[in-house]
């Protein structure tokens, strides 16, 4: 049965950041290659805090293409607040999320759709190979060996990026989901929808670099361990078992020696137990600092993120987009 919020049967929603020289041969090349699966689509293009003048090169291309739907955020929130406010937007049948720097390719909007219409409520975009530089590779493969060794149940893939389509069904599921701490990716596998994968190239970025840097990396690795897993507490849990059960071998091995050969000395060998065990109980400390600041961010309730302007946006759609969702974000 339709959904009595589709309007239309494809939306594509993409987070600008720092793409200025690049949204119009993005918008270009997602026209041509959808107007191959249909004339019925729009492009829902979130403008995420930018400091360049991509809202302006947004501004134009929806008065050429009323198609193309322009979202200025108040501020930079992050790629997955951007994506979030882009979901809620849209009306379409079946969404498509892809970032705006072209290293996922729009004629791959056509696998992805073609694949859907088998009956999966999600498509994953899989990447061969990523064309990204060395370090973000090796950061993003590490990431995820660490994050599937910590996950109680959820298991990610280094070939997986933004590039996907989800059916109407599942952003319904998706924007019930109101963790300050969001991913995309973990969000999806929450939702236990059906899933299937289609094999997508991966080019290098149509222009300028990543707005990633290491800081910004490692701290959204640290969120979504923290996120999505609470194994690193009983990890903490443990090593302090295995820390007073070895004091306690210790114990009756400096009195057993204490009997056969006299006090033993060891001030070297005490010190550096001393600085070991400080050391854990500071690392302890600091993973329940971190899920203590996750639970701070959640409970105060604040809005995901707010929308200061909005482009070729009729009235009804706006109706729409915050009616469909509890936390609905505010318009300023």
């Amino acid at each position: 049965m339709k959904d009595e919020t589709s309007d239309l049967k494809l939306s594509i929603v993409s987070p600008v950041y720092g793409a200025e020289k690049i949204v119009s041969e993005l918008v270009h090349r997602i026209v041509e290659s959808v107007a191959k699966i249909t004339d019925d689509f729009e492009i829902v293009l979130v403008e995420d805090g930018s400091p360049d003048d991509s809202w302006s090169v947004i501004r134009e291309e929806c008065n050429k293409d009323p198609r193309v739907k322009g979202v200025r955020l108040s501020r930079n929130f992050g790629q997955h607040f951007a994506i979030t406010a882009g979901l809620e937007a849209s009306t379409g049948e079946h969404m498509v999320v892809m970032d705006c720097d072209l290293q996922d390719s729009p004629e791959d909007i056509e696998k992805l759709y073609a694949k859907a219409l088998e009956g999966f409520d999600i498509v994953m975009g899989a990447k061969e190979e990523r064309n990204h530089a060395f370090h973000r590779n090796f950061f993003s493969g590490a990431f995820f060996a660490v994050f599937n060794f910590l996950s109680d149940r959820q298991k990610g893939a280094s070939s997986y990026g933004s590039f996907s389509l989800i059916s109407r069904k599942a952003v319904n599921a998706f924007l019930q989901y109101a963790d300050r701490h969001r991913h995309y990716l973990m969000i999806l596998q929450e939702l236990g929808m059906t899933t299937a994968e289609v094999e997508v190239s991966h080019s290098n970025r149509y222009e300028g670099s990543s707005s990633y840097t290491y800081r910004k990396l490692l701290s959204h690795a640290v969120s979504g361990i923290t996120s999505h897993s609470t194994r690193l507490l009983k990890i903490a849990i443990g090593l302090g078992v295995g820390y007073f059960f070895a004091s306690i071998v210790g114990v009756l091995y400096l009195v057993v020696m204490f009997f056969v050969s006299g006090f033993q000395e060891g001030w070297a060998s005490l010190m550096v137990l001393l600085l070991g065990s400080t050391g854990l109980i500071l690392i302890a400390v600091g993973i329940l600092g971190v899920y203590i600041s996750n639970i701070y961010d959640q409970v105060r309730m604040r809005p995901l993120y707010l929308v200061y302007e909005r482009l070729n946006f009729s009235s009804d759609n706006n109706s729409v987009a915050l009616e469909r969702v509890k936390n609905a974000e505010p318009i300023l």
